[in-house]
Order: C-alpha cells, then structure tokens, then sequence
C-alpha cells in the first residue's frame, strides 16, 4: 500500500495531516514577517527585538516540554492540543483589535511560543497512531510534513500578489488568525478523545522531575544542543529574510514572499523524498549535508540580494532546510523510544536552543559589522554543531578479536 493510501485511510493521520496545512498557514503569515512588524511597523528596537525572541524561546519550551510531559503521564493528549492552539488565536485576536508593543510582546513573545507545542504534539500523534516500522513511519511523517511546506508555500505565493497590489503587512494577522481559529476547531471535532484511541498509550508513570531527569541525560543532552546549533540557521533566515529585502532598493515586501515561497516549494518534493534516503544513510550524514547547503544560502542573503542570483539560493535553502526540518523528527523519536510525548517536545527543546543561539547571533552580529556577520555566525554555528554531531553519532569501531 502507499503511503498516501495509508494515510488517507487512517482517520488520524488525515487530522494530523489536514492540521500541518493549517499550521503552514498560520506559520508562514506571521513569522517571515515578524522581525519587519516588529521594528519598523510597532517600533520595538533591535536590543529589544532579540529579547523577545529570548522570551518567545522561553514560553515555547517551558509550554513544550510541560505539555509533553503532562501528555505521557496522563494521556490527555487532546486536551493539550486544544489548549495550544487557544493560545494562538487568543493572541492574534490581541494583534488585530489593539496593534502595540504591549499586544506584539503578548503574542510573539509568550502566546504564539506556547501554541508552537502542537507542531510536536501532532507527531507525537503520529508516531502513535502510525506503522511501527521506522522506514515507513519516516516515509509517512515525510509526507505529512511536506502538507505544511505546501500551505506555507500557497499562502506565501498569495501574499506575494496581495503585497504587490498596495497591502500593508500588518494584514498576515487576518489570515494567521482564519488558520488558527480554524486549527481550534478541527482539533475540537476530530482529535481522538482521550482514554478511547485505538492504539495502546500507557501512562509513563514518572514524576516530573524524573521526566526532566530524562531529557538531562548528557547523551540526550549533547545531541540537543548540536541540533539547536544546526538550525539556528533557519531562525537567522526568518529573520534576516525581510529585513535585508526590507533594505535593499530593489527588492519589496512582495520578494519576500516570493522568496520563502520558493524555498518551501522546493522543500515539499525533498521532504516526500528524504526519508527513502534515511534508509541507506545515516541522519547524521543528512544533517551534514543540509547545513552545508542551507548554509551557503544564508551567507548569501545579504551578499547576493540585489543580484538576480539570489533566486537560485532558494533551491540550496529547501534542500537543505528539508534535512534541517524533518531528520529530528525521527532522530528524537529513536532516541526517547519510549516517551512520545518527551520526544516530541524535544523540538521545543531544540528551539529554545536555535532561537536563543540566534538571538545572541543577531546581537552581536548586528553591534559587531551588520547582517553579514549575523549570516557568518549563523553559519559557523550550523557546520559546527553538524560536525561534532556526526562525530558522536559515529559507529563505534569494530574489534577484531586476538588469534
């Protein structure tokens, strides 16, 4: 059977599905555009934009990981699906009816965050409600993923035009705000009830500070901070993306869209192809190659901006953003077999870490020489942490036993 036969067949999987297109939309309304909305449009200054870029890090984790933990121990999934998503459309409500400093710092700075859980709590849905089998389950997980790459993908195409026609861009909050209410109310109708699912969700049965003992772990530890550092990249682009177009005297609003735009088109084949190559190489060999790819491109967004050839970075960005965006999934996954809910708060996790290492980039990038450097240190991060992560994920070398 394939895997969109299994996925279209399986109630579950189709919600899960239907809610990462959802979540496109919400996502790619909002967050290439927050750092212009932000400094230019409510007039926060750059210092205070990377604070709360901190705080939003901050509310995301502490959400993520309470949720997931609470989600094993309880097996109130649902529940904590809904409450997530009520924070969104609490503060993009904030946004549209009373626009300030006040409202922004509410909504990106501790509403949206908190709402960023579902994204794992979704996978944490379908890897309980999937095949067992890791080589499908990544096929699967794949194509559900690239659903959310697709609907960012559409919308941005849309703003493209929309932009391009005269609108202000505080106008992304009225389509965040459809995708969201939207996303409350699926979740209402369709999410499995709790205690009554198909599949067996045995309660973890640990205290919260064992939970959190879990995750300490240095093995755990150590992949989690290599893999924040990897995409890092990717928060430095949403950020650096409309602020160098922004700047530029030949590029508008509307490139933006189109650019991000381009990048998530390129990514929906490769995240439907990727996880064939999961099968004969190993992850860490995929992260490696992606932030290399990923990383050319973002050394040449402000290089190459003015230049035609900048368009052709997008293609580099959604190859490699494909590895930097769906490897961990599986990786977290294999790595806290048993606690789901653990592993797919780990992406918060790992958030927290890229979002605090790419605030700090922004900083001191921008005191030190600018959006270049910010770009120069993004990348050291990235080859950084995917070179000592391949390290330590190498296979232990084999003994040959004496005569």
């Amino acid at each position: 059977m394939s895997i969109k036969s299994i996925v279209f067949q399986n109630p579950t999987l189709r919600l899960i599905g239907a809610a990462l297109l959802l979540l496109g939309i919400h996502n790619a309304s909002v967050y290439p555009y927050q750092s212009l909305i932000a400094i230019e449009r409510i007039g926060l200054s750059k210092p205070a934009f990377s604070a709360m870029l901190v705080m939003a890090s901050v509310s995301a984790v502490s959400a993520s990981v309470l949720f997931g933990i609470w989600g094993d121990q309880r097996n109130n999934r649902r529940l904590v699906a809904l409450l997530a998503t009520a924070s969104s459309a609490t503060g993009l409500t904030l946004m549209l009816a009373i626009p300030s400093q006040i409202s922004l710092l509410l909504c990106h700075g501790i509403l949206l965050p908190i709402a960023t859980s579902l994204y794992g709590q979704l996978f944490t849905l379908a890897r309980l409600a999937g095949p067992e089998d890791p080589a499908q389950r990544d096929r699967i997980q794949g194509f559900l993923r690239s659903a959310m790459s697709l609907s960012f993908l559409a919308v941005l195409l849309f703003w493209t035009f929309v932009f391009g026609a005269g609108a202000d861009v505080m106008a992304v909050y009225l389509s965040a705000g459809a995708a969201s209410y939207g996303l409350l109310l699926l979740i209402y109708l369709s999410w499995p009830k709790d205690g009554a699912t198909p599949w067996k969700d045995q309660p973890s049965g640990l205290k919260l500070s064992q939970a959190f003992a879990e995750i300490a772990r240095p093995r755990v530890l150590l992949r989690l901070l290599l893999l924040g550092a990897i995409s890092a990249s990717g928060v430095l682009y949403m950020v650096l993306i409309s602020l160098i177009f922004d700047a530029s005297p030949v590029r508008s609003t509307s490139d933006v869209a189109l650019y991000v735009g381009m990048v998530a088109g390129w990514e929906v084949p490769c995240l439907i192809l990727l996880p064939r190559l999961t099968a004969r190489m190993r992850r860490t060999t995929l992260l490696a190659a992606g932030s290399v790819l990923y990383s050319v491109q973002l050394i040449a967004l402000p290089l190459l901006c003015d230049s035609p050839l900048i368009w052709g970075m997008t293609l580099l960005a959604g190859v490699g953003g494909a590895a930097i965006i769906a490897v961990p999934i599986g990786y977290y996954q294999d790595l806290l077999r048993d606690r789901p809910g653990v592993a797919g708060s780990m992406l918060a996790l790992q958030k927290l870490v890229s979002d605090a290492l790419g605030a700090g980039a922004f900083a001191i990038g921008t005191a030190w020489g600018g959006y270049e450097a910010v770009a120069l240190i993004g990348v050291t991060l990235a080859l950084a942490g995917a070179a000592v992560l391949h390290l330590a994920d190498r296979p232990a070398p084999q003994t040959v036993p004496s005569a």
